[in-house]
């Protein structure tokens, strides 16, 4: 029954995905992917139960208030994390496990340091908006946010770990890292919230000895335990081009998943005008829903890596089958869920908080939210499709047109009408808008890679090109530029060679 979390090797993933059926290949990887996505779902749940129960309406909403914001700051190690899923997915699926390596070994360290130098933005950010909030959630908001500096590196580590264990074929191994969370979660949660009655404080506290256990195991995953993924430190050294690769194919996706949540931070602006019984509302039904978002998208992490792997062996057909597959079952998903929760949103909502009025706004967000699922599961995985051939530019396009052109809009030009239940019907709108339009992009596009060498030296002879009048050079001169080219031209020609010696499953 679990024999999906036994230890298997790249290779015999990368056959599976390569040369098994679509559907296999799919449910083997989206089980561990939609297991993960019920505890990434659950984890918020339990945090919202927590400090509900023991801090109340108030500390909860300056909670919900903070979140978008602290993931805008870690959306760097999110972009970097997606492109190490799409460039060692296609390393992998080429057999080029030892390139795979160096290439997670160069994300890892790198992002370590990003972390490193990001986290203490979050006072100086907490700061800055705090002041213009209302008083009700001001001081918490800036507490919660300085404190969770903290823990920030840790959380751009995760964001790795997730990115190449998926690009490997291997997503029980960021499932199990999410299940340790959870039990963390709970423990730490009921010592600082309701033992010691910490408050906010509690909450955070309970996020940095989570994440600090959790990175020492991901470390020993990574690092020490012998496996044929075992990656090594020895020798090691940046390599700039690895780096620059990494970074030219996550851009996108950082700017992507930044101003999304920068979106849903100006709607946490809108609703918050209506005060914090709204606003907590909001948060617990987001909570709830998540399991119904996290599930159907979950789909997406699977779709990234059969259609990276294949487009890297060019198996096309198999890479498209694989998309269409993918949001079949997505959707399909997406309404069963809909049909569960509904039913049962009541109790949910009563099960984490009793208060009437929050409860009568949590209920009506739920019942619209919910709705909207099989749309974003479709919308997620065709961008997940899109990453996998390395096509982050148009993910963040999507994203973009998602909640600023959809959702944003919507609201703004409807709240004088609807009140705060325009961001509720925001979210619905939005959704399938933003699906509709990722079905027209994915049946329109060229499925080929765009994740090379080749385009990653163009675009930095564009920035040279850019900066020609100034002391700022990508390049010292033509001469070096053409022999850079002339390098990744005679690597493309061996790594062609490779690819026709290939056989079509």
């Amino acid at each position: 029954m679990f024999s999906f979390l036994k230890n298997h090797s790249t290779e015999s993933r990368r056959t599976l995905i390569l040369h098994g059926p679509i559907l296999r290949s799919l449910v083997v990887l989206s089980i561990p992917t939609l297991l993960m996505g019920v505890v990434l779902s659950v984890i918020p749940l339990i945090d919202s139960y927590f400090i509900n129960k023991t801090a109340g309406t108030i500390i909860a909403s300056s909670v919900t208030f903070s979140q978008p914001i602290i993931v805008m700051v870690t959306a760097l190690s999110q972009g970097l994390g997606i492109a190490a899923t799409a460039i060692i997915g296609q390393h992998n699926g080429l057999g080029n496990f030892n390139k795979a390596k160096k290439i997670s070994v160069q994300i890892v360290a790198f992002a370590a340091i990003v972390g490193l130098i990001v986290s203490p933005s979050l006072p100086l950010i907490g700061y800055a908006i705090s002041r213009h909030l209302i008083a009700d959630i001001r001081s918490n908001v800036f507490l919660y946010l300085s404190l969770s500096s903290f823990y920030m590196p840790f959380m751009f580590l995760a964001a790795i770990y997730n990115g190449i264990k998926n690009a490997n074929g291997k997503p029980e191994a960021a499932f199990i890292r999410m299940l340790i969370m959870l039990i963390l979660k709970i423990i730490f949660n009921i010592l600082f919230l309701y033992v010691l009655d910490w408050s906010i404080i509690g909450s955070v506290v309970s996020s940095v000895c989570v994440y600090t256990i959790v990175t020492a195991w991901m470390y020993h995953d990574l690092f020490i335990k012998d496996s044929d993924d075992k990656l090594s430190l020895k020798s090691f050294k940046f390599d700039f081009d690895i780096l620059k690769e990494v970074t030219l194919i996550g851009i996108p996706s950082m700017i992507n998943i930044f101003l999304v949540n920068f979106g849903f931070y100006l709607i946490n602006m809108e609703v918050e005008k209506y005060g914090a019984v709204v606003l907590n509302g909001q948060g617990i039904a987001n909570s709830i829903n998540a399991v119904c978002f996290n599930l159907p998208s979950s789909f997406a992490a699977a779709v990234t890596t059969i259609v990276s792997m294949n487009i890297g062996a060019n198996y096309v057909e198999k890479a498209k089958k694989s998309c269409l597959v993918g949001c079949i079952l997505g959707f399909t998903t997406g309404i069963l869920l809909t049909v569960i929760i509904l039913p049962v949103s009541q109790p949910l909502i009563e099960f984490i908080t009793k208060e009437p009025d929050v409860v009568n706004v949590a209920n009506s967000a739920l019942h619209i939210f919910t709705y909207s699922v099989p749309g974003f599961a479709i919308c997620m995985i065709i961008q997940g499709a899109l990453i996998g051939l390395g096509r982050t530019n148009l993910t963040l396009f999507l994203g973009i047109l998602r909640i600023w052109a959809f959702r944003y809009l919507f609201i703004m030009l409807t709240s004088k009408y609807l009140s705060y239940y325009s961001v509720f019907w925001g979210n619905l709108f939005s959704n399938y808008m933003a699906a509709i339009i990722a079905i027209i992009i994915i049946v329109r596009i060229k499925w080929e890679s765009h994740i090379n060498i080749k385009d990653a030296s163009n675009l930095l002879l564009k920035f040279n090109n850019w900066f020609k009048k100034g002391k700022v050079r990508v390049f010292k001169d033509k001469k070096s530029s053409k022999n850079k080219n002339k390098k990744i031209k005679n690597k493309k020609i061996n790594i062609s060679k490779d690819e026709n010696n290939k056989k079509h499953p």
